[in-house]
C-alpha cells in the first residue's frame, strides 16, 4: 500500500524532486553540521587539485541523500554517475560502471548495503589503489586482468549503516550521519518548493505542513504537492491555512504525522493486545501489513517520539498513544 507520508519516492516525485532539487551548498537548507563540514572538504580537495575522499551518507530515507551527491558533484565542477545497490548484480555490472569514469567523477551508489559481497570485495582495490582486479575465465583457464582506474569519489547513501561490512564501511574517509529535520526548516522547503512550483502558500500554512512531515523533506515535499492538487481544483490562487489543513485532513495526516496505517498499527496494539507486548509480525498480520512496511517505516518514527517501545517480549504502547488516540491509559502489569 503506497501511503502519502511514505518516504520512498514513487515515479512522479521522482520527476518533480529532480525539478526543486537545490543544485548548491548555500541553497541546501537544513543539515547544517554535515552541510558546513562537507563544504570545507570539498574546497579543500579543489585546492590540492584532487578527488575529493569517499563520502558515506547515511540516515533514514527522504533526508536529502542524493540530494547532496549531486551538490557534490556540482560543487567539485564534476560530472555524476548513479548506481542503485540492488542492481549490481555481476562483477561485470560494476566494472562497467567504473571503466566509464572521468578523472574526478563523483560515483553515487544508492542502497550500498545491498552491494552482493562479492561483488564488495572488487570495490575495494577500486576505492584504495584506483584499480579493478577482474577474474576471466574458470579453474585452471582462470586469469586475472588489472585496469588502471581514474581518481574518482565515491559517494555511498544507506539508510542501513549497519548492515555495511566493516572492510568497506573503514574505505570511506568522509562519514556524515543525516538527521531529521526541524519544523521550521522543513517550513523553509515547502516556501521553497512553493516558489519554484509556483504555487504561493501561507506562512502558517506551510507550518501546518511541517508538523505533518515527520521531519522529513520528502514528505514534506509530497504534502504540498497533494495539497496543492486539493487548491487548484478549489480555484485557490494560493494556499492558505484552512486549505492546507482541511487537504491533510482527507488525506488522514493528523497533526503529529500520523497517517492511517500508523493509527491502525496502534489501535490494533491497545485494543486487540491490551497495550502489548506483542511481536510485530503478529501485529503486521493483524492490520494486514508486511512486516518490513512496519519496522522500515512505522516504527522509527513511532519509537523516536514515544509512541511506542520495544521489549524483550515485543511491541508496547506508551500513555502517549493512548492520550494521541484519546484512549484511556491503564498500566499494563504483565510488564
Amino acid at each position: 500500500m503506497k501511503r502519502i507520508i511514505d518516504s520512498e519516492s514513487g515515479t512522479e516525485d521522482t520527476l518533480i524532486e529532480s525539478s526543486i532539487r537545490p543544485l548548491s551548498i548555500e541553497e541546501y537548507i537544513g543539515q547544517s553540521e554535515v552541510k558546513d563540514n562537507i563544504k570545507v572538504f570539498i574546497d579543500a580537495a579543489l585546492i590540492r587539485d584532487e578527488a575529493l575522499d569517499h563520502v558515506l551518507l547515511y540516515g533514514p530515507p527522504g533526508l536529502g541523500k542524493t540530494t547532496l551527491a549531486m551538490i557534490i558533484a556540482n560543487e567539485l565542477h564534476k560530472n555524476i554517475k548513479t548506481a542503485s545497490g540492488p542492481a549490481i548484480e555481476k562483477p561485470g555490472d560494476l566494472a562497467a560502471i567504473l571503466s566509464t569514469l572521468e578523472p574526478g567523477d563523483v560515483l553515487f551508489i544508492d542502497e550500498i548495503h545491498r552491494i552482493p559481497r562479492h561483488i564488495e570485495e572488487i570495490l575495494y582495490p577500486a576505492m584504495e589503489d584506483f584499480t579493478l582486479d577482474i577474474v576471466i575465465g574458470s579453474d585452471s583457464g582462470a586469469r586475472s586482468i588489472k585496469i588502471d582506474l581514474p581518481p574518482f569519489t565515491l559517494v555511498g547513501a544507506t539508510t542501513r549503516a549497519g548492515d555495511l561490512t566493516s572492510p568497506l564501511r573503514d574505505r570511506f574517509g568522509i562519514v556524515c550521519k543525516l538527521k531529521y529535520y526541524t519544523n521550521e526548516e522543513l517550513q523553509m522547503i515547502v516556501e521553497r518548493t512553493s516558489r519554484v512550483l509556483d504555487m504561493p502558500i501561507e506562512s502558517d500554512a506551510a507550518m501546518s505542513l511541517a508538523t505533518r512531515s515527520r521531519g522529513t523533506p520528502r514528505i514534506a515535499n509530497r504534502l504540498f504537492k497533494r495539497v496543492r492538487d486539493f487548491a487548484l481544483v478549489s480555484g485557490a490562487s494560493k494556499i492558505d491555512l484552512e486549505t492546507s489543513e482541511n487537504a491533510l485532513n482527507r488525506l488522514k495526516v493528523d497533526t503529529f504525522g500520523l497517517d492511517e496505517i500508523d493509527h491502525q498499527y496502534l489501535r490494533s496494539l491497545i485494543e486487540k493486545f491490551n497495550g502489548g507486548p506483542v511481536g510485530v509480525e503478529t501485529l503486521a498480520s493483524s492490520i494486514g501489513e508486511e512486516v518490513t512496511t512496519l519496522l522500515d517505516v512505522c516504527e522509527p518514527f513511532l519509537l523516536q517520539h514515544g509512541f511506542i517501545k520495544r521489549t524483550q517480549r515485543g511491541r508496547v504502547a506508551t500513555q502517549k498513544s493512548y492520550k494521541h488516540l484519546g484512549i484511556n491509559y491503564q498500566e499494563n502489569l504483565f510488564l
